[in-house]
């Protein structure tokens, strides 16, 4: 359903931009948690790539370099061949871009919708501005 700014009282825009507000917020902060989740998966993904090499940060031996246990989520942890987990975690990594893509559009639309909403703010201020000067001009005279 459209709706027609113009048609809004101001506190009826004001409260369309609070939840615009909120809603830019959400979608931001959503963002941001999928990008710190998809870097942790990519940083998981390197590591793994790192166990047959010499160049392991801590000196140590593993016993078995051919499988690992992968966290699957929740406190569940499954153990996986090598291959195995990096292509679990490029699915995760897709995934996460993925969902990534689909709210990007959906922030963006909120920002427009917000900027639209400002705008026709701003008009229906400068009109009551425009309204009340040549009135407050008469009473004085």
């Amino acid at each position: 359903m459209a709706v027609n700014l113009t048609e809004l009282s101001l506190p009826q825009l004001e409260g369309l931009k609070t939840q615009l507000d909120q809603e830019t917020e959400f979608l931001t902060s959503s963002i941001g948690q999928l990008k710190v989740v998809q870097t942790k998966y990519v940083e998981a993904k390197d590591s793994i790539s790192v166990l047959n090499k010499d160049n392991m940060y801590v000196p140590g031996t593993l016993n078995d370099v051919e499988h690992v246990l992968v966290d699957v989520g929740t406190g569940y942890y499954v153990e996986k061949n090598v291959e195995d987990t990096k292509e679990f975690f490029k699915r995760k990594i897709d995934f996460l871009t993925k969902q990534i893509e689909k709210i990007q559009p959906a922030l963006q639309e909120k920002h427009a919708m917000k900027q639209a909403v400002i705008e026709v703010m701003n008009m229906k201020i400068q009109q009551l501005h425009t309204q009340q000067t040549p009135q407050s001009g008469t009473t004085k005279a």
